[in-house]
């Protein structure tokens, strides 16, 4: 009987390191289960892994950058940049988007409408060499080799994903870093105490009437573009997509290369200038504002909504820019309800930390 015992044992040890245990979605109220996609289950170990590569400094040419340079936790994994800088001082045409519930994205960058897969996306800044990023074009041995040379990750490679000969791979890397990715989940601001916590003093009440504000149609119609529980109208979950809109926020015209929009990849000229609406979360921490940082406050973004852009003669203006009779009251509570958005609690997360 103590033999059966040891190999039943001994067997259930083998299966729970081939199949990593399951990982345990905590969600808030209101937010739906993630998409995952099948050849990428969620599991704890690849989600630490990815922790850990997402603050490497090894996965950068010069390895003076990481996924954290350009996405840094205390400012809503933005970097407060107008436009980003690559590990070799290259600068970016655009800001850093906001990673702050990316599992929900349905479209991950300003401007592809065929990126939808956080692997994929991944491997962007890895590869990108128009403008680099991380640079890791060509040295793909080399990072992978200091990456095994590291104990941490000759313990979590397999254990993120056990039954491979190697697990050491690009590929693997990508399917980590998009697992750690799809759990920064912010949904501790006030108005979320507020409106599924039941505390009616979470935000002021110049924030309450900021609200009303911002779902008000005419007045404002914020909502329109940026609605839902993660306030973007670019969203999916299992079981649900919104068709994903791009906007022309009339910024420019004509708008400057390299930064034309989704007309980049379709090539209409009717879709010059047409960007993605990101998230209003956490908006207040994710300063300069627009695709290319060009405006500086929350203030100035509302003088460029209220005149209903700066370039109204822009032919792919989006319908529903249109000027809003704001009074110096409504301006003031609609700040107030863009900043208890901010989710305090994320921004010193230990699960999303720096892990070195």
């Amino acid at each position: 009987m103590r033999f059966w015992l040891l190999i039943a044992g001994a067997l259930a040890i083998a299966f729970a390191s081939d199949n990593p245990r399951e990982y345990e979605w905590h969600l808030p109220k209101g937010f739906p289960k993630p998409r995952v996609p099948a050849d990428n289950p969620m599991s704890d170990a690849k989600v630490r892994l990815g922790r850990y590569l997402f603050y490497d400094q090894r996965l950068s040419v010069n390895g003076a950058s990481s996924c954290a340079t350009c996405h840094k936790q205390e400012l809503a994994f933005t970097d407060g940049r107008a436009r980003s800088v690559g590990a070799t001082g290259e600068n970016h045409p655009r800001s850093a988007i906001s990673l702050v519930n990316v599992a929900y994205s349905a479209a991950l960058t300003w401007s592809n409408p065929a990126l939808h897969s956080l692997e994929r996306q991944a491997l962007v800044p890895m590869f990108s060499d128009h403008p680099v990023e991380l640079g890791v074009r060509g040295r793909e041995r080399q990072v992978l080799a200091a990456l095994r040379s590291e104990p941490v990750y000759r313990d979590l490679f397999p254990k993120a994903f056990p039954g491979l000969t190697d697990a050491f791979t690009i590929v693997n890397v990508a399917r980590a870093l998009a697992a750690f990715e799809r759990t920064i989940i912010s949904a501790r601001s006030p108005y979320d105490r507020f409106h599924t916590g039941g505390d009616e003093d979470a935000i002021s009440e110049s924030a309450k009437r900021g609200e009303s504000v911002f779902f008000s149609d005419p007045v404002a119609g914020c909502f329109r573009c940026h609605g839902g529980f993660n306030f973007s109208d670019a969203v999916a979950f299992e079981g649900g997509t919104n068709p994903v809109e791009f906007h022309n926020t009339a910024l420019y015209n004509p708008y400057p290369a390299p930064n034309v929009g989704i007309f980049q990849y379709t090539h209409k000229t009717s879709d010059i200038g047409k960007f993605k609406a990101p998230s209003l979360r956490n908006i207040a921490l994710t300063a300069p504002y627009m695709h290319d940082g060009s405006i500086a406050t929350l203030e100035e973004v509302l003088d460029h909504y209220s005149a209903g852009g700066r370039a109204h003669e822009n032919p792919n203006k989006d319908r529903r820019m249109h000027k809003m009779d704001l009074t110096f009251q409504n301006r003031v509570d609609l700040i107030a309800f863009l900043r208890s958005l901010t989710d305090e609690e994320s921004l010193h997360d230990q699960r999303f930390s720096n892990p070195w």
